[in-house]
Protein backbone atom coordinates (compact mmCIF):
# COMPACT_ATOMS: atom_id res chain seq x y z
CA UNK A 1 0.00 0.00 0.00
CA UNK A 2 2.40 2.39 0.83
CA UNK A 3 5.50 1.22 -1.04
CA UNK A 4 5.38 3.76 -3.33
CA UNK A 5 4.74 6.56 -1.46
CA UNK A 6 7.27 8.45 0.23
CA UNK A 7 5.60 11.97 -0.39
CA UNK A 8 2.60 11.99 1.38
CA UNK A 9 0.46 15.80 1.96
CA UNK A 10 -0.65 16.27 5.38
CA UNK A 11 -3.58 17.98 4.04
CA UNK A 12 -5.10 21.61 5.58
CA UNK A 13 -8.80 21.81 5.67
CA UNK A 14 -10.42 24.68 3.78
CA UNK A 15 -12.85 26.77 5.10
CA UNK A 16 -15.63 28.88 3.11
CA UNK A 17 -16.16 32.75 4.79
CA UNK A 18 -18.55 31.27 7.64
CA UNK A 19 -16.02 28.94 8.35
CA UNK A 20 -17.60 25.62 7.26
CA UNK A 21 -15.54 23.28 5.14
CA UNK A 22 -15.13 24.55 1.29
CA UNK A 23 -15.30 21.28 -0.31
CA UNK A 24 -15.45 22.43 -3.67
CA UNK A 25 -11.74 23.92 -2.24
CA UNK A 26 -10.62 20.92 -1.32
CA UNK A 27 -11.10 18.90 -4.70
CA UNK A 28 -9.45 21.80 -6.46
CA UNK A 29 -6.10 21.87 -3.54
CA UNK A 30 -6.07 18.06 -4.09
CA UNK A 31 -6.21 17.73 -7.43
CA UNK A 32 -3.03 20.66 -7.48
CA UNK A 33 -1.73 18.10 -4.63
CA UNK A 34 -1.76 14.87 -6.63
CA UNK A 35 -0.74 16.83 -9.85
CA UNK A 36 2.51 18.13 -7.97
CA UNK A 37 3.57 14.93 -6.33
CA UNK A 38 1.36 13.52 -3.49
CA UNK A 39 1.25 10.06 -3.02
CA UNK A 40 -1.13 9.44 -0.27
CA UNK A 41 -2.74 12.16 2.26
CA UNK A 42 -3.04 12.47 5.56
CA UNK A 43 -6.37 13.96 6.26
CA UNK A 44 -7.86 14.87 9.88
CA UNK A 45 -4.23 15.51 11.56
CA UNK A 46 -3.22 18.89 13.03
CA UNK A 47 -2.76 20.40 9.69
CA UNK A 48 -5.97 19.58 8.91
CA UNK A 49 -7.24 21.57 12.26
CA UNK A 50 -8.93 18.01 13.31
CA UNK A 51 -9.09 20.13 17.06
CA UNK A 52 -11.75 22.69 15.89
CA UNK A 53 -13.79 19.95 14.01
CA UNK A 54 -16.91 18.04 15.67
CA UNK A 55 -17.22 14.16 15.02
CA UNK A 56 -19.87 15.11 12.55
CA UNK A 57 -17.80 17.58 10.59
CA UNK A 58 -14.65 15.04 10.55
CA UNK A 59 -16.97 12.15 9.32
CA UNK A 60 -18.08 14.10 6.41
CA UNK A 61 -14.79 15.63 5.69
CA UNK A 62 -13.32 11.63 5.70
CA UNK A 63 -16.40 10.84 3.18
CA UNK A 64 -16.23 13.73 0.87
CA UNK A 65 -12.13 13.04 0.61
CA UNK A 66 -12.62 9.40 -0.15
CA UNK A 67 -14.91 10.37 -3.07
CA UNK A 68 -12.44 13.33 -4.36
CA UNK A 69 -9.08 10.96 -4.09
CA UNK A 70 -11.39 7.79 -5.57
CA UNK A 71 -8.75 5.38 -4.74
CA UNK A 72 -5.76 7.02 -6.46
CA UNK A 73 -3.46 7.27 -3.33
CA UNK A 74 -3.21 5.96 0.31
CA UNK A 75 -5.21 7.76 2.47
CA UNK A 76 -4.47 7.83 6.46
CA UNK A 77 -7.58 9.12 8.25
CA UNK A 78 -6.50 10.97 11.74
CA UNK A 79 -8.38 9.18 14.34
CA UNK A 80 -6.55 9.74 17.66
CA UNK A 81 -7.52 11.46 20.95
CA UNK A 82 -6.38 11.48 24.87
CA UNK A 83 -9.70 9.01 25.46
CA UNK A 84 -8.48 5.27 24.58
CA UNK A 85 -12.18 4.10 24.58
CA UNK A 86 -13.26 6.96 22.79
CA UNK A 87 -10.25 6.91 20.22
CA UNK A 88 -11.76 2.86 19.64
CA UNK A 89 -15.68 3.99 18.99
CA UNK A 90 -14.50 6.78 16.34
CA UNK A 91 -11.94 4.08 14.58
CA UNK A 92 -15.11 1.84 14.39
CA UNK A 93 -16.64 4.87 12.41
CA UNK A 94 -13.86 5.76 10.18
CA UNK A 95 -13.44 2.52 9.30
CA UNK A 96 -17.32 2.09 7.45
CA UNK A 97 -16.05 4.79 5.33
CA UNK A 98 -14.72 2.64 2.07
CA UNK A 99 -11.32 3.87 1.02
CA UNK A 100 -9.57 4.99 4.21
CA UNK A 101 -6.42 2.50 4.52
CA UNK A 102 -5.59 3.32 8.00
CA UNK A 103 -5.93 5.52 10.85
CA UNK A 104 -3.78 7.76 12.81
CA UNK A 105 -3.77 7.80 16.29
CA UNK A 106 -1.58 10.53 18.48
CA UNK A 107 0.70 9.75 21.70
CA UNK A 108 -2.23 11.08 24.08
CA UNK A 109 -1.74 14.25 25.18
CA UNK A 110 -2.42 16.15 28.19
CA UNK A 111 -2.80 12.98 30.25
CA UNK A 112 1.03 12.53 29.97
CA UNK A 113 1.35 8.88 29.98
CA UNK A 114 4.45 6.70 30.98
CA UNK A 115 5.86 4.37 27.71
CA UNK A 116 3.99 1.47 29.74
CA UNK A 117 0.72 3.70 29.76
CA UNK A 118 1.62 4.51 25.60
CA UNK A 119 2.01 0.51 25.24
CA UNK A 120 -1.48 -0.57 26.76
CA UNK A 121 -2.94 2.62 24.85
CA UNK A 122 -1.75 1.60 21.63
CA UNK A 123 -2.57 -2.31 22.49
CA UNK A 124 -5.90 -1.97 23.37
CA UNK A 125 -6.25 0.14 20.15
CA UNK A 126 -4.79 -2.16 17.89
CA UNK A 127 -6.81 -5.47 19.24
CA UNK A 128 -10.44 -3.45 18.51
CA UNK A 129 -9.57 -1.61 15.61
CA UNK A 130 -10.72 -2.67 12.27
CA UNK A 131 -8.37 -0.77 10.65
CA UNK A 132 -4.77 -0.92 10.69
CA UNK A 133 -2.71 1.78 13.17
CA UNK A 134 -0.14 4.52 12.07
CA UNK A 135 1.20 6.05 15.64
CA UNK A 136 1.65 9.75 15.60
CA UNK A 137 4.81 10.91 17.66
CA UNK A 138 5.02 14.67 17.92
CA UNK A 139 6.25 15.43 21.83
CA UNK A 140 6.02 19.02 20.81
CA UNK A 141 2.46 18.55 20.81
CA UNK A 142 1.67 16.24 23.14
CA UNK A 143 4.07 16.88 25.75
CA UNK A 144 5.19 13.22 26.36
CA UNK A 145 7.44 11.91 23.91
CA UNK A 146 7.34 8.35 23.43
CA UNK A 147 10.76 6.44 23.05
CA UNK A 148 12.37 5.08 20.37
CA UNK A 149 12.39 1.81 22.04
CA UNK A 150 8.45 2.01 22.80
CA UNK A 151 7.70 2.29 18.82
CA UNK A 152 10.07 -0.54 17.95
CA UNK A 153 8.60 -2.56 20.76
CA UNK A 154 4.74 -1.42 19.34
CA UNK A 155 5.98 -2.39 15.67
CA UNK A 156 5.91 -6.14 15.98
CA UNK A 157 2.23 -5.74 17.16
CA UNK A 158 0.32 -6.84 13.41
CA UNK A 159 -2.13 -4.22 13.49
CA UNK A 160 0.15 -1.41 14.43
CA UNK A 161 1.75 -0.94 11.02
CA UNK A 162 3.30 2.44 10.53
CA UNK A 163 4.91 5.51 12.54
CA UNK A 164 4.64 9.22 12.01
CA UNK A 165 7.77 10.77 13.73
CA UNK A 166 8.12 14.33 14.65
CA UNK A 167 10.91 14.15 16.65
CA UNK A 168 15.42 13.77 16.51
CA UNK A 169 17.49 12.20 13.38
CA UNK A 170 19.05 9.32 15.95
CA UNK A 171 15.82 8.39 17.03
CA UNK A 172 14.19 7.78 13.40
CA UNK A 173 17.52 6.26 12.13
CA UNK A 174 16.84 3.76 15.38
CA UNK A 175 13.33 3.09 14.43
CA UNK A 176 14.37 2.04 11.09
CA UNK A 177 16.93 -0.18 11.68
CA UNK A 178 15.32 -1.99 14.36
CA UNK A 179 11.25 -2.07 13.81
CA UNK A 180 9.79 -4.94 12.05
CA UNK A 181 11.04 -5.17 8.30
CA UNK A 182 7.41 -4.38 7.52
CA UNK A 183 7.00 -1.49 9.56
CA UNK A 184 6.34 1.93 7.93
CA UNK A 185 8.36 4.72 8.78
CA UNK A 186 7.92 8.32 7.87
CA UNK A 187 9.42 11.40 9.55
CA UNK A 188 6.55 13.95 10.33
CA UNK A 189 9.47 16.97 9.82
CA UNK A 190 9.91 18.40 6.06
CA UNK A 191 13.89 18.85 7.04
CA UNK A 192 14.22 16.02 7.13
CA UNK A 193 12.25 14.76 4.09
CA UNK A 194 15.67 13.77 1.97
CA UNK A 195 17.49 12.26 5.20
CA UNK A 196 14.80 10.09 6.10
CA UNK A 197 14.82 8.44 2.47
CA UNK A 198 18.58 8.32 3.13
CA UNK A 199 18.42 5.94 5.79
CA UNK A 200 15.84 3.70 4.54
CA UNK A 201 12.38 5.29 5.68
CA UNK A 202 9.26 5.16 3.97
CA UNK A 203 9.80 9.20 3.59
CA UNK A 204 7.87 11.79 4.89
CA UNK A 205 4.36 13.57 6.46
CA UNK A 206 4.78 16.96 4.51
CA UNK A 207 3.05 20.21 4.89
CA UNK A 208 5.40 21.87 2.58
CA UNK A 209 4.13 19.92 -0.05
CA UNK A 210 1.38 21.86 -0.39
CA UNK A 211 3.58 24.62 -1.76
CA UNK A 212 6.62 22.71 -3.19
CA UNK A 213 5.55 19.27 -3.84
CA UNK A 214 7.26 19.38 -7.37
CA UNK A 215 10.28 20.37 -5.97
CA UNK A 216 10.23 17.77 -3.50
CA UNK A 217 9.20 15.03 -5.85
CA UNK A 218 12.54 15.95 -8.10
CA UNK A 219 14.71 15.78 -5.04
CA UNK A 220 13.50 12.42 -4.52
CA UNK A 221 13.58 11.07 -8.21
CA UNK A 222 17.05 12.57 -8.10
CA UNK A 223 17.84 10.25 -5.20
CA UNK A 224 16.30 7.48 -6.35
CA UNK A 225 18.49 7.68 -9.74
CA UNK A 226 21.89 8.32 -7.61
CA UNK A 227 22.12 11.90 -8.02
CA UNK A 228 22.75 12.98 -4.46
CA UNK A 229 24.36 15.86 -5.28
CA UNK A 230 21.18 17.28 -6.99
CA UNK A 231 18.89 15.80 -3.79
CA UNK A 232 20.84 17.39 -1.57
CA UNK A 233 20.74 20.85 -2.85
CA UNK A 234 16.77 20.64 -2.72
CA UNK A 235 17.02 19.81 0.10
CA UNK A 236 19.22 22.56 0.96
CA UNK A 237 16.87 25.15 -0.85
CA UNK A 238 13.80 24.17 0.71
CA UNK A 239 14.38 24.11 4.28
CA UNK A 240 14.84 27.87 5.10
CA UNK A 241 10.94 27.81 3.36
CA UNK A 242 9.76 24.64 5.37
CA UNK A 243 11.23 26.82 8.71
CA UNK A 244 9.11 29.63 7.57
CA UNK A 245 6.06 27.82 6.98
CA UNK A 246 6.15 27.04 11.07
CA UNK A 247 7.31 30.24 11.90
CA UNK A 248 3.44 31.54 12.96
CA UNK A 249 0.98 28.92 14.45
CA UNK A 250 0.07 25.95 12.23
CA UNK A 251 -1.53 25.72 9.20
CA UNK A 252 -1.96 29.48 9.44
CA UNK A 253 1.43 30.36 7.73
CA UNK A 254 0.68 27.55 4.49
CA UNK A 255 -3.15 28.73 4.24
CA UNK A 256 -1.99 32.22 3.88
CA UNK A 257 0.61 31.39 0.91
CA UNK A 258 -2.51 28.82 -0.57
CA UNK A 259 -4.72 32.29 -0.71
CA UNK A 260 -2.02 34.13 -2.12
CA UNK A 261 -1.45 31.70 -4.98
CA UNK A 262 -5.07 31.35 -5.58
CA UNK A 263 -5.99 28.43 -3.70
CA UNK A 264 -8.47 30.29 -1.37
CA UNK A 265 -9.02 27.91 1.37
CA UNK A 266 -9.76 30.29 3.77
CA UNK A 267 -7.97 31.32 7.20
CA UNK A 268 -8.15 29.09 10.23
CA UNK A 269 -10.35 28.11 13.32
CA UNK A 270 -10.12 29.99 16.60
CA UNK A 271 -7.88 29.36 18.24
CA UNK A 272 -5.56 29.93 15.74
CA UNK A 273 -6.09 32.86 13.90
CA UNK A 274 -5.07 34.48 9.96
CA UNK A 275 -1.67 36.50 10.15
CA UNK A 276 -2.22 39.36 9.61
CA UNK A 277 -0.82 42.10 6.84
CA UNK A 278 2.61 42.54 8.20
CA UNK A 279 3.07 38.61 8.96
CA UNK A 280 2.19 37.72 5.37
CA UNK A 281 4.83 40.23 4.30
CA UNK A 282 7.26 38.41 6.42
CA UNK A 283 6.07 34.90 5.25
CA UNK A 284 5.91 35.67 1.83
CA UNK A 285 9.03 37.37 1.19
CA UNK A 286 11.08 33.84 3.25
CA UNK A 287 9.33 31.87 0.85
CA UNK A 288 9.67 34.23 -2.15
CA UNK A 289 6.11 34.53 -2.88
Amino acid sequence: MFENADLMTAIITPFDDEQKIDFEALKNLTEHLLATGSKGFVIGGTTGETPTLTEDEKLTLYRKFVEIVDGRVPIIAGAGSNNTAGTIDFINKISQIDGINMALVVVPYYNKPNQRGMIAHFETIAKESPLPIMIYNIPGRTGVLMEKETVVELSKNSNIQGVKQCNTMEDLEYIVEHADPSFNVYSGEDAQALFAKVIGANGVVSVASHLYGKEMTQMYQALDSGNYQVAGKIQRQLTPKMAALFMYPSPSPVKAALNHLGYNVGGCRLPILALNAEEQAILFKKLDL
